[in-house]
């Protein structure tokens, strides 16, 4: 297997990372019935948010805490979603990658998914 090293790359892990998440029994209905995201306007967006972190390329513009907080309003994003979350994006990512960039987006996941849970409770007022 090789590393993470391109777009391509991204958008490979992107897309098949989204056909697991959006099919989960846990956390799926947060992107189909909550947020009714459009693949086709939010798969490009995800592509350019972790080329951004993983190759460093500034192709990222929005703030996507910001997106979260209505989401919130609706249903509780709580800690066990987030660990979801974060265990179909590693399983995604070893089943296709592995190398330094691999481990640096196993290892941003972590952190991002600690900074939504905490600022989604703190919203809540947990």
């Amino acid at each position: 297997m090789k590393d993470i090293t391109t777009r391509e790359d991204v958008e490979i892990l992107v897309n098949k990372f989204y056909d697991k998440v959006i099919k989960d029994d846990l956390i799926g209905f947060f992107f189909t019935d909550i947020a009714k995201i459009d693949l086709s306007k939010h798969l490009p967006k995800m592509y350019n948010f972790w080329e951004s972190i993983l190759l460093g390329n500034p192709v990222y513009e929005g703030n996507p805490m910001r997106v979260h907080f209505p989401i919130n309003e609706v249903s509780a994003l709580e800690e066990r979603h987030f660990n979801r979350w974060l265990q179909i994006w590693e399983e995604t990512i070893h089943e296709n990658f592995e190398g330094e960039n691999t481990e640096t987006a196993i290892a941003r996941a972590l952190n991002i998914a600690r900074i939504m849970n905490h600022k989604m409770a703190n919203a809540r007022g947990n």
